[in-house]
């Protein structure tokens, strides 16, 4: 029995034969620590993999799939008005590029607006115009639902994001708390400048160096973040103190401005030059006059101010709604880690409040860095978890398909039936559309898509400086009557068609008589009226008395 080992290795003797033994046993353990070695290496390599999987679709396949159907769900879902900019300031620009018919707004001529946004719904209208598939439906939808597409993604990076700085656990509440969002759900899938603000800042806000984050990389959040305020300049105020904090915080501050910060400035400030350069035809700087009539001169004002305090009093906590108290309950939970984004979230409202023009959409994208503090509030709650849930869940999903499907609702489903004008009126001239409601209030030729002659009330504000300024909506409303008897003096330049809103019919009815104008369709807006706005749209078609003969004949 020993000889074989003596002719393996250390000779005849005893002694050497447990040498011999001990040194395969000493081999043996080798081989496991080898093996266990290289199932290390192997699993770094899986990780390295995976991460590289996750990287290029957001998280894991699953999830990301599942996010992407419920933003096509809610795309779907929302069949309402938000904002005349959902239209007039994209849709309505991207149409006016691709098919040169159309109208563009005081903005443009103006140029405070950039067209690089507008610029990607017009390749979407240019690669279906070049397919033949640009039907007035997919001209509406395709758009939002690649903006549908975007806000999953943007979803899928906060819940990686937070799976980095906190756990699996932390991570799957936020997530929770971004999808049943109801002001989320509410603009997510519309073609809004804020929209795209917000999918930028969430976006970037994965690769900014937080503390724990392990996706930073300076040259992809700034990109991100220059990318946001050449659609909308005002993104520089949420960016402010995060940008300010990086600098403090970064130890090599000057390659940080000259290898990062300024190159992606550069690059990103050329392309949007270009871009307007080739469209307004000439060299314009938009974002600094879009900053200059907005901040600095405070025009906004002409479009209605509000208080200093009222994005605390009404604009934060109506966007946030039940998720207020989880908020609250958060921000006095969460790890010091997260206090720059509280401070961002209070600068924003504080520099916003300064300005008199307010609007629940300007403060949109700091509803993600709340989510952050809710989702914190729900991992720790332990008797009430189940019941804040369901609360939760429920009181969003209510507000969700109301403001969803029900209100506001009228100045989309109108358009719908211009639609039906146009194609069921062989000679496109023959028809004209008068929309008398308050300027902006539905959308126009992307909706429609048809050059059928379309008149609106105008309300661009005064530059010149005239005190007791009116627009031609404010002096239409001080006496439609009288404007309307003054504006169409003769027969023929009566339109076939008016739209109003209910409330007005009883002030014009005398026009509608005399002209033989006759109410064909009415559609619901909304349960809560006010002002110049009615709770229904009402449509008139004139009915000249040839027609009301041939129709007796038969």
């Amino acid at each position: 029995m020993r000889r074989p080992l003596s002719k393996c290795g250390m000779g005849p003797g005893g002694g050497d034969a447990s040498l011999t033994l001990h040194g395969l046993q000493n081999r043996s353990h080798g081989k496991i620590k080898l093996r266990k070695r290289k199932s290390t290496l192997y699993f770094n390599t899986q990780e390295k993999s995976a991460r590289r999987r996750g990287d290029l679709l957001g998280e894991n396949i699953y999830l990301l799939l599942f996010t992407i159907a419920l933003r096509i769900l809610n795309c779907f879902l929302v069949q309402t008005s938000f904002v005349p900019d959902e239209y007039w300031q994209s849709l309505e620009v991207s149409h006016h590029m691709v098919f040169n018919y159309g109208y563009l707004t005081w903005e443009w001529t103006e140029r405070l607006r950039s067209y690089t946004y507008p610029l990607i719904f017009a390749s979407i209208y240019k690669i279906l115009h070049l397919l033949g598939k640009d039907s007035v439906q997919l001209l509406i939808w395709i758009p939002r639902l690649a903006q549908a597409l975007l806000s999953a993604v943007a979803d899928v990076r906060l819940y990686s994001l937070m799976k980095q700085l906190e756990n699996q656990e932390v991570a799957r509440w936020v997530f929770f708390c971004q999808l049943c969002s109801w002001f989320t759900w509410y603009c997510c899938t519309r073609t809004l400048t804020n929209t795209m603000e917000t999918v930028l800042t969430i976006i970037a806000l994965f690769y900014y160096p937080l503390e724990g984050s392990k996706s930073m990389n300076s040259v992809k959040y700034s990109s991100l973040v220059a990318l946001a305020f050449i659609i909308r300049p005002t993104a520089v105020i949420l960016w402010t103190p995060l940008l300010f904090r990086h600098f403090c915080q970064e130890p090599r501050k000057l390659d940080l401005i000259l290898h990062h910060f300024l190159p992606v400035g550069f690059v990103t400030l050329s392309l949007s030059l270009m871009i307007d350069r080739i469209f307004f035809g000439q060299w314009t700087l938009v974002q600094f006059n879009f900053l200059k009539f907005n901040v600095l001169q405070n025009w906004g004002t002409f479009y209605g101010s509000h208080p200093w305090h009222w994005y605390f009093s009404q604009g934060f906590p109506v966007i946030l709604g039940t998720h207020l108290p989880f908020f609250i309950h958060g921000c006095y939970l969460a790890p010091k880690r997260y206090r720059i984004l509280l401070v961002t979230v209070l600068w924003t409202l504080l520099v916003y409040s300064m300005l008199s023009h307010k609007e629940f959409r300007f403060i949109y994208p700091v509803l993600p860095f709340c989510m952050v503090f809710c989702g914190y509030s729900l991992t720790h709650l332990k008797t009430w978890k189940k019941p804040a849930l369901s609360f939760l869940f429920l009181s969003n999903l209510f507000l969700a398909l109301y403001t969803g499907l029900v209100h506001q609702r009228g100045t989309l489903d109108v358009m719908s039936h211009i639609q039906k004008v146009c194609y069921n009126n062989p000679n496109k001239s023959s028809a004209s559309i008068f929309i008398m409601m308050p300027c902006h209030s539905t959308p126009y030729y992307s909706h429609v898509h048809c050059p059928l002659p379309m008149r609106f009330l105008q309300c661009p504000p005064d530059l010149t400086g005239k005190s007791h300024y009116l627009d031609e909506a404010d002096v239409f409303y001080l006496n439609p009557l009288n404007w309307l008897h003054r504006e169409f003096h003769d027969d023929a330049s009566l339109p076939t068609h008016l739209i109003t809103f209910s409330i007005l019919e009883e002030e014009i009815s005398a026009f509608l008589i005399s002209s033989n104008y006759k109410r064909t369709a009415v559609f619901f807006h909304t349960h809560l009226p006010e002002g110049r706005i009615g709770s229904h749209i009402y449509v008139y078609e004139r009915k000249l008395k040839g027609k009301f003969n041939m129709k007796m004949k038969f």
